[in-house]
């Protein structure tokens, strides 16, 4: 990523990102698409109340996976060898500390904390059982973002593209086995995904055994080494706590969708399903962004990360945008494919149309995020986040949830905090310096 043009390493880098992306969404909506037309809109709610949640309990631990690779990108870039062992070990031994945790959370507080989100009497049953089977599935989940975090930051973005192009087969594959053809309930769509994220992490724990290269995976060097472990997680910490931020808000307006019932809860669903698909870009180019700032901040070279930086926010605002459109235009149809029921089409198109025209601000704020991240300040989207996404986000549902509660209310939330992250990221880039980033991380002791 330091070496050739600009546009073209961030474009190569970030299309298998992109399809990669594709496919994990695709099988993430596999579960809804196939729940709602087999099972029923309340079976549709229990699963669609997943995934906020899901987001609050691992995206914390997401973010430090972020934060190690932004360590290791900048370890390759400085073509430190050593330093590169060290944090791919380390990051490794954190992965799996981290696994071990999420599953005790996942499975023993999943019932206290759908009572805190008001989850429906009709649904939540159901909701604890989908989720509960998730959680136990948490080790494949971790260790692939780890592993991917790894390979992503050495710059390759195609091995994990391959891998999770074949477990969303074998995850979609088993949901029509498990639910359509078995009748196995919501906890079988769970399962399907767990087996399917387990095989996809086993298969880059393969590729990085195999590699022959400094962030190379040997088995008996995984352990922490304390000083890498610290810088890991003074970049990894900000970045989990940004995401845990959103996912507590998100959890916030979820309770609100809840107070609507199941047909709103499988409505609003159904379009985040959608909405999955519109982030694509956001998520392939920021992941793009972060590792070639970082990258080439490590090797000293502010003014290609600067450049590589400016073509890639223009990127995907504008990619965002024209996928805003489409989803602007077609939401009925892309709402109906999930459930035919009209009250859920409903609730899916008022949610749709009141946040696809304005999926530019989304991932403008995504991109600044990432540049910023990449280049060593993760806690400055973190504070912006925590005041625009959430403090602001919360106040306003809180201020006219009281006065005025309607669906609509719930909907708007999302571009009116959007406009605002945007417009405080740009201020403050406008003062940003990216000479003053550049350079290595420091030896490990």
């Amino acid at each position: 990523m330091t070496e050739g043009p600009v546009s073209e390493k961030i474009i190569r880098f970030a299309i298998p990102l992109f399809i990669g992306n594709l496919f994990q969404q695709l099988y993430n909506m596999a579960d809804s698409l196939i729940v709602g037309n087999f099972i029923g809109s309340r079976a549709l709610a229990a699963v669609s109340s997943a995934g906020n949640l899901i987001f609050l309990l691992t995206g914390f631990f997401a973010g430090l996976s972020m934060g190690a690779g932004v360590v290791i990108a900048r370890y390759i870039g400085a073509r430190d060898s050593e330093s590169v062992r060290v944090s791919v070990h380390t990051t490794v031994a954190m992965g799996l500390v981290i696994s071990a945790v999420l599953t005790f959370i996942g499975v023993f507080f999943t019932p206290g904390i759908l009572r805190l989100m008001g989850t429906p009497s009709d649904v939540f049953t159901q909701s604890v059982i989908y989720f509960r089977i998730y959680f136990l599935g948490s080790f494949g989940q971790v260790m692939y973002n780890v592993f991917v975090a790894i390979l992503q930051a050495a710059g390759d973005s195609r091995h994990p593209l391959y891998y999770l192009t074949a477990a969303s087969g074998i995850n979609i594959g088993l949901d029509l086995l498990f639910v359509a053809v078995m009748h196995m309930g919501v906890g079988s769509a769970a399962f399907a995904t767990i087996l399917s994220q387990l095989l996809s992490a086993v298969l880059c724990l393969i590729r990085l055994m195999r590699v022959n290269a400094d962030y190379r995976v040997d088995i008996r060097e995984i352990r922490f080494q304390r000083q890498m472990l610290g810088r890991i997680t003074r970049y990894g910490i900000p970045s989990g706590f940004q995401n845990s931020i959103i996912g507590f808000a998100n959890v916030v307006v979820q309770s609100y969708i809840n107070y609507f019932g199941p047909m709103a809860m499988a409505g609003a669903g159904a379009y985040s399903k959608i909405e999955g698909f519109a982030f694509i870009p956001i998520t392939s180019f920021a992941m793009a962004l972060t590792t070639f700032v970082s990258q080439n901040i490590g090797a000293g070279k502010s003014e290609r990360a600067a450049a590589g930086a400016k073509f890639g926010t223009g990127l995907t605002a504008a990619l965002a945008e024209i996928i805003g459109i489409v989803t602007f235009v077609t939401a009925p149809a892309l709402i109906s494919a999930f459930d035919r029921t009209p009250e859920v089409i409903v609730y899916g198109t008022d949610r749709a149309r009141a946040c696809a025209l304005f999926y530019c601000l989304l991932a403008f704020s995504h991109a600044r995020a990432s540049i910023l991240r990449g280049a060593g300040r993760p806690a400055v989207p973190m504070l912006v986040m925590l005041v625009c996404w959430c403090v602001i986000r919360v106040a306003i549902l809180a201020a006219a949830g009281g006065i005025y509660r309607t669906i609509s209310t719930v909907n708007w939330v999302y571009p009116i905090t959007w406009a605002l992250s945007s417009i405080v990221f740009e201020a403050y880039y406008l003062k940003f310096d990216f000479t003053k980033n550049a350079g290595k991380l420091g030896k490990t002791a």
